[in-house]
Formats: structure tokens, sequence, C-alpha cells
């Protein structure tokens, strides 16, 4: 069994993702002198200095050195050039590679970074930052099963991690989890604004909704292998306000807008990977 105490992480990109990560791995005990972040936003990488006193750098060839994984946390439009500028760090240090791009493949990433470099790629979610978040991964057959232990216990510092059997899957996980938390944020939002149409005030139906949505996800997360249908019916009283609520939701097509609006989130996936993928 591997230890985070004895790694060394290099991330490359110190956006929102790379921070929740830095947060979740520390809170796990890796210490924070074996981290590095890579960065061209100089603010950003101060504040990661100064809130958990890891090593930062503007040059990503100097970060990866010795790394034993390298996290990429970098937007898939800048996947080409930043993993194909990183080849020679690659090459000397032989990290696992651990990209969190949505749609970005496993044979492209390998194809920049250079032959018999183990690539794992996860797509995990915005609650990540609290330690809440959930990573769908995958890797191809040349990925040992201690490379596979690595990257988990890696993303684990998260939240739950779960592994998918194909790659495209992980374009499902996009859908579902990757941009999931937009979808209950904007489920919120509109009840919040429906609330204020009838008469709380904005900031009242905001308190509200935010709660109600934060103590669901609790409630969710508390129980093992948590039944979302029996725990809907537990809410649904026979006649009562629930009911009336959900039938309209049904009448209006909910399901069918829910199920399309995850296709299009799969199939953008898979159109990032055609889009930048070929760089």
């Amino acid at each position: 069994m591997q230890e985070l105490k004895h790694l060394r992480v290099a991330l490359i990109g110190g956006g929102n993702m790379g921070r929740g990560l830095v947060g979740g791995l520390i809170a796990r005990g890796l210490p924070a002198a074996q981290i590095t972040v890579a960065d061209l936003n100089e603010t950003g990488l101060a504040a990661l200095a100064r809130d958990y006193g890891v090593a930062t750098s503007r040059d990503n060839l100097t970060a990866v050195q010795g790394a034993d994984v390298v996290v990429l946390a970098v937007k898939p439009q800048q996947m080409a050039p930043v993993v194909a500028a990183l080849r020679p760090g690659i090459a000397a240090s032989r990290p696992l590679l651990v990209s969190v791009a949505a749609g970005i493949r496993a044979q492209d990433l390998s194809r920049w970074a250079g032959p018999g470099v183990a690539i794992v790629r996860a797509m995990p979610n915005r609650p990540a930052l609290v330690g809440a978040g959930a990573s769908g991964l995958y890797a191809d057959a040349a990925v040992s099963p201690a490379q596979r232990e690595l990257a988990a216990l890696v993303l684990a510092a998260t939240g739950l991690c779960v592994w998918v059997e194909t790659e495209e899957q992980l374009d499902v996980v996009t859908a579902l989890s990757g941009s999931g938390p937009a979808y209950f944020f904007r489920l919120a939002e509109l009840m919040a604004e429906a609330a204020t149409a009838q008469g709380l005030s904005p900031q009242t139906a905001r308190a509200l909704a935010a709660q109600t949505l934060a103590g669901s996800g609790q409630l969710v997360a508390a129980e093992q292998d948590a039944d979302l249908a029996r725990m809907r019916a537990e809410v649904t009283s026979k006649g009562g306000t629930t009911e009336a609520a959900l039938a309209t939701f049904a009448a209006r097509g909910l399901p069918e807008t829910v199920s399309a609006a995850m296709d299009a989130a799969a199939l953008r996936s898979r159109e990032l990977a055609d889009l930048f993928g070929k760089g």
C-alpha cells in the first residue's frame, strides 16, 4: 500500500481543481514541501503559497523535476502544447501522468508525452474544493496495478473515486458528475427565483434554496448505497405538496430534458477530443 507522505506531486495548473487537490492532499498527510504548483498566474500562485505553503513555479519543466505524479490541470485547448513542452522532463523522471481535462484522450496524451509514459485520465468535479468531490478514473492496460493505486490515492484526496471500464465512459462521467454540480446549482437558483416571485425576500429564498441543496446532498451521502428513488418516495406524501410539484416536473418533461442535457454534455466531451486532441 502506497502512502501519500512519501510522494512528490507536481500540479500543472493552479486553478480551482489544482487548489482542491492541494488542500485535499495536505489534509490527507502529504507535506506541503512535496507539492509544486506551476502556473502563469502569479496572483494565484502567491495565494497557494500563502494559504498552503507549497512550492510554486511559473516554469512547468522546473515543477515536474523529481515528481512521482504529475497532475495535468489545464484546459483541453491548452493540453497539447503544455504536454509537448513537458516531454523532456517526463522522459527524465518518468512520473505517472494524471489528466483532469475533459475530452482529451489517453492516446493523444501519450503521443505528446512520449512513448512508455503511464497515463490515467480522471474527471473530478467542483466540490473537490471542499473535499466532497466525485471523480471517475480510467487507465488502459499499460498502467500497472500499482500505478492505478497511486492515481486513486491522489484523487481520493478530493472525495469519492470510481474506476470506469472504458475511456468512452468518461464522457458519460463528464456529463454526470463533472458537469453535474452546475445542474444542481441551476435548479436551486430557479427555485429561489420562483420563491422570490411568490413573495419571499431574495436573501431568504437563496438561503433556503442553498441549504436545501446542501442538506439533501448530505442526506444522500450519509446513506451507504443510497436508493435515490426510495428517498424521493419517502419525502412524497400521497396527495401532498411534493407530489404536486413532482407531477408538474413530469408533465413539463423534466425526465426528457435531463436526458437531453446529459446527451449534449457527453457529446461535447467527445467533440473536445476531436477539436483539441490532434495537436
